[in-house]
C-alpha cells in the first residue's frame, strides 16, 4: 500500500508538505492545550503557543530548498515553545518541537552524516535545555526524556535511509556500468569477427581469382599450339572455381544463424590441407618446394589456419607479383614455435592499380594468435615472408621492433 502511495506523493510534493504542516501545527496545539494538574483536561490553547507554532510550521515549507536555515528556525521555536511551557501549565514534548524533528530528518536526508549528527546532537541539546530553563519540578521527566530520544530517533532513522537510497543508487551505478562495459566488450568481440571473416574472404577470393587467372590465361596461350594441356588447365580452372565456391560457402555460412538450414560442416583448413594447395599453384605454372625441419607438433586450430592462410597469400602474391615459376616454403618447429617462411627468386613488378592488403592482412593474422610476421627482399634478390607463431596460442607476444623491419610496398 505505501509503495503505491510513493509515485503520488513524489509527484505532488508542495500538497505533502502543507499536510504535513498544518498536521504538526495541530499537535503542538493539542499537546499545548493538555493541563499538567489533576484532572487532566483540554483547554483552549495560548495564543502565544499558536502563533510559534505557525511560525515553526510555515518556515517547514521551505525545508527542501533551505534545510539547514528550516532547522534552525523550527529548532528556535521548539524552544520558544519549551520555554512558555511551564508557565502555562504543560509539559513540553516531542508533538510541541514536531516542527523541529520533521526539519532534521529533512536535512539529515540531504547531507553527510557528520553534518547530520553535529545537528541532531545541537537540537536535542537546545531543545533539552530549553524544556529545563523555568527550573521548577525535577529535570528528568519522562516527557523531557522522550524529546531528546525522539530527536535522535529522527536524526537515527534519516541516516539509515539516506545510507540505504545511497548504496541502491551505487548498485544501480554498478549494474548500469557493468551492462555498459558488457555491451561494449560484445561490440569489440563482433568488430574482431568481422576483421576476422573479412580476412578469410579476401584470402579465398584473392588465392582462387589468381590461380583462376593464371589458368585461365595459360590455357589462351596453349589452345592453339598445345590443345590437350590447354583442355587439362581448363579442367583445372573448373576445380578451381569449385574449391572457390566451396571456400566461400564455409566461410559465409559463419555468419549463418544457429537455426538456419544448410550450415557449413567442412572444417577450417590447416598444414594438413598444404599438399593440395600446392598441387593448385602447381597448376597454375608455380613449382613450390617445401622443406621441413625439426620435430612436427600438433599446432591449435587458430595457429593451424593461420599458418596455412599465410602460405596460400604469400604464394598468390608470388604468382600475381614475383614474375617467377618457382616458390620455396620452409617450416621450422622448435619447442614452442613454428617459423613459416615463403621465399622467391623473383623481380618486383612495376605496382599496377591500388596496392592491396595482403602483407596487412597475414601480420593481422599473425598478431591475432601472438605471432609475428617480417616481409622484405631476400639475400639473393627474391621476395621473403617469414613468420613465427606459437605453437599454443598465447604464448608468445608480437615483437614490437617488427615495424623498424624494411618492408616491400603490400603487393
Amino acid at each position: 500500500m505505501i509503495i503505491a502511495w510513493r509515485p503520488w506523493l513524489r509527484r505532488h510534493p508542495r500538497t505533502v508538505d502543507v499536510t504535513l504542516a498544518v498536521v504538526l501545527w495541530g499537535l503542538a496545539l493539542l499537546a499545548s492545550s493538555m493541563a499538567v494538574a489533576e484532572p487532566r483536561i483540554v483547554r483552549a490553547p495560548s495564543p502565544a503557543v499558536a502563533l510559534i507554532a505557525a511560525a515553526a510550521s510555515v518556515a517547514l515549507l521551505r525545508h527542501r530548498t533551505h534545510p539547514h536555515a528550516v532547522v534552525a528556525v523550527t529548532t528556535a521555536c521548539g524552544a520558544a515553545i519549551s520555554v512558555l511551557a511551564d508557565p502555562i501549565g504543560f509539559q513540553p514534548s516531542p508533538f510541541t518541537s514536531g516542527a523541529a524533528l520533521a526539519a532534521l530528518y529533512s536535512m539529515a536526508m540531504r547531507t553527510d552524516r557528520r553534518t547530520s549528527m553535529l545537528y541532531t546532537v545541537a537540537v536535542a541539546g537546545l531543545l533539552f535545555a530549553a524544556s529545563v530553563l523555568p527550573g521548577s519540578g525535577s529535570i528528568l521527566t519522562a516527557n523531557r526524556i522522550g524529546l531528546v530520544a525522539w530527536i535522535l530517533l529522527s536524526g537515527a532513522i534519516a541516516d539509515s535511509v539516506r545510507s540505504r537510497r545511497d548504496y541502491v543508487a551505487a548498485v544501480e551505478a554498478r549494474a548500469e556500468l557493468a551492462e555498459r562495459t558488457r555491451e561494449d566488450e560484445a561490440q569489440r568481440r563482433v568488430g574482431e569477427e568481422r576483421m576476422r571473416i573479412a580476412r578469410e574472404l579476401h584470402d579465398i577470393v584473392a588465392h582462387h581469382i589468381a590461380l583462376a587467372h593464371a589458368q585461365a590465361a595459360t590455357a589462351a596461350y596453349l589452345l592453339r599450339s598445345k590443345p590437350e594441356q590447354a583442355q587439362q588447365m581448363l579442367d583445372g580452372l573448373a576445380g578451381t572455381t569449385s574449391a572457390a565456391l566451396r571456400e566461400l560457402k564455409a566461410t559465409v555460412g559463419l555468419l549463418r544463424r544457429s537455426d538456419d538450414p544448410e550450415a557449413p560442416l567442412e572444417p577450417a583448413p590447416g598444414l594438413a590441407q598444404l599438399p593440395d594447395l600446392l598441387a593448385a599453384f602447381e597448376g597454375a605454372g608455380l613449382t613450390v618446394s617445401v622443406h621441413r625441419s625439426g620435430e612436427q607438433r600438433p599446432l591449435s586450430p587458430g595457429v593451424d589456419l593461420t599458418a596455412y592462410r599465410i602460405v596460400q597469400e604469400a604464394l598468390t602474391n608470388v604468382t600475381k607479383h614475383a614474375g617467377t615459376s618457382t616458390a620455396s616454403v620452409r617450416l621450422a618447429y622448435t619447442r614452442r614455435l613454428l617459423t613459416v617462411t615463403v621465399a622467391d627468386d623473383g623481380r618486383p613488378a612495376a605496382p599496377a592499380g591500388t596496392p592491396g592488403y595482403g602483407l596487412i592482412g597475414m601480420r593481422e593474422r599473425a598478431q591475432s594468435v601472438g605471432g609475428r610476421l617480417l616481409a622484405g627482399r631476400g639475400s639473393d634478390g627474391g621476395f621473403e615472408v617469414t613468420t613465427e607463431l606459437p605453437l599454443e596460442t598465447g604464448e608468445s607476444e608480437p615483437d614490437p621492433g617488427d615495424g623498424e623491419h624494411e618492408e616491400r610496398t603490400a603487393r
